[in-house]
């Protein structure tokens, strides 16, 4: 009986303090969201963290790291609390409203980024599939997190505009062009994603050069509205995706794939220097043995063709030139040099004679594409050649300098 009687004490003296009442009950409401939440992170979801990472199946060390589950654990306070709110006494009904409208609005926000998440583990999963660098997926799964938050945010501002998701979208169709207008750069992304994903004409990992936007380096990330390129000198280049379907790039994937580089350059001979060889040089080329044979066929063929016409005058007959027993030697020089490729093309070539000297053009491919190699490969070739060029009796043209002109 004396409890009773305290206790209706008690509620009389809070009857005169309806705030103290209020205040009350909405920290028991917020101690229970807490006490919810605290329960759904620290049981359930390491429950089932832990459970994943015991299991040791594929992947699951992503799925562990990556927890969709622990944000989907973030609406349990607020729907708490959305329950909750309209049993707390002396309460306008306009604040139980809003506070109601405030957690369905996080709730729905929460979902939308869980689903975000799950689709960033499921890209995460699939480019650890080896096929993965042929079909990135990344751009569509970018695509469908802005659908996603797009509906979410109609969702959101239905909610407290009190009105259906579908009477609103029918409300933007009169703003669908002011709609192209904000997202053209999303749609002409998309539309290169799939153009540049149909074709093959990127993938991660490929080397690509584009001038116009200063690349020139190995792709490491391809998403909706931009491609990341790595350059040779660490920096970063971001190129939008449409570019790549409107501007000219060199993509070096098919170098790679062969396994082999071109070697692309010239010697500049000085014209002056060219010259039939004399018998005394002959004996001395016929010291090299790469051209050793070559000078005996050589020299049988222009006798032949000589004596066929022997006749004509004797400045009409044939001679060896210092110039093309050179071209041969290179040619056999690189036949048997252990870093070209001899299955791949092979040209030793005279280019247009200018003002500078006869460009005699080296076209070859190394049987290494990797950077170092190619131009160790590369830069030996053509040391050998310029100092081996004087002994066929030629000169590198090169232009006057000061030092030409000095008086000795």
């Amino acid at each position: 009986m004396l409890n009773t009687q305290f206790i209706q004490q008690i509620r009389d003296w809070a009857d005169q303090f309806p705030w103290l009442e209020m205040l009350s009950s909405l920290g028991i409401l917020i101690l229970v969201a807490f006490i919810a939440n605290l329960i759904a992170k620290q049981v359930v979801v390491r429950g089932i963290r832990n459970l994943i990472t015991r299991l040791k199946f594929s992947n699951s060390d992503v799925i562990a790291e990556h927890s969709v589950i622990r944000r989907i654990s973030n609406i349990i306070p607020a729907i708490v609390i959305m329950n909750g709110i309209p049993s707390v006494p002396h309460l306008s009904v306009k604040m139980i409203t809003l506070v109601q409208m405030l957690s369905q609005a996080f709730i729905f926000f929460t979902l939308a980024l869980a689903i975000s998440q799950f689709l960033t583990v499921f890209n995460v999963i699939y480019q650890r599939n080896p096929k993965s660098y042929n079909k990135p997926i990344k751009g569509y799964l970018q695509l469908v997190k802005l659908i996603i938050f797009v509906v979410c945010g109609l969702m959101i501002l239905g909610t407290f505009l009190k009105k259906d998701v579908f009477t609103l979208l029918a409300g933007f169709g009169a703003m669908a062009a002011v709609l192209m207008l904000v997202f053209q750069n999303t749609i002409l992304s998309l539309v290169a994603s799939v153009q540049i994903s149909s074709y093959d004409m990127v993938r991660i990992g490929d080397w690509i050069e584009m001038p116009t936007l200063n690349a020139d380096g190995d792709v490491i990330d391809m998403s909706l509205h931009t491609v990341t390129v790595q350059n040779f000198d660490k920096t970063f280049t971001t190129i939008p995706t449409n570019r790549l379907v409107t501007d000219t790039f060199k993509n070096w994937r098919g170098m790679q794939e062969q396994g082999v580089r071109r070697i692309k350059r010239s010697i500049i001979i000085d014209q002056n220097s060219i010259h039939f060889i004399s018998a005394l040089e002959l004996r001395k080329l016929k010291e090299f043995l790469l051209i050793d044979q070559y000078l005996s066929e050589k020299q049988n063929e222009l006798k032949a063709f000589n004596q066929k016409y022997a006749n004509d005058a004797e400045n009409n007959q044939r001679r060896l030139t210092n110039l093309g027993t050179f071209r041969a030697y290179v040619e056999f020089y690189l036949k048997n040099h252990a870093g070209i490729a001899t299955h791949q093309s092979l040209i030793i070539r005279q280019l247009q004679p200018t003002s500078e000297g006869l460009p005699l053009e080296i076209y070859a491919f190394t049987n290494t594409t990797a950077w170092t190699e190619y131009e160790a490969i590369q830069s030996d070739i053509f040391d050998h050649l310029l100092a081996i060029l004087p002994e066929f009796g030629l000169k590198i043209f090169q232009i006057p300098s000061g030092n030409d002109f000095k008086m000795h």
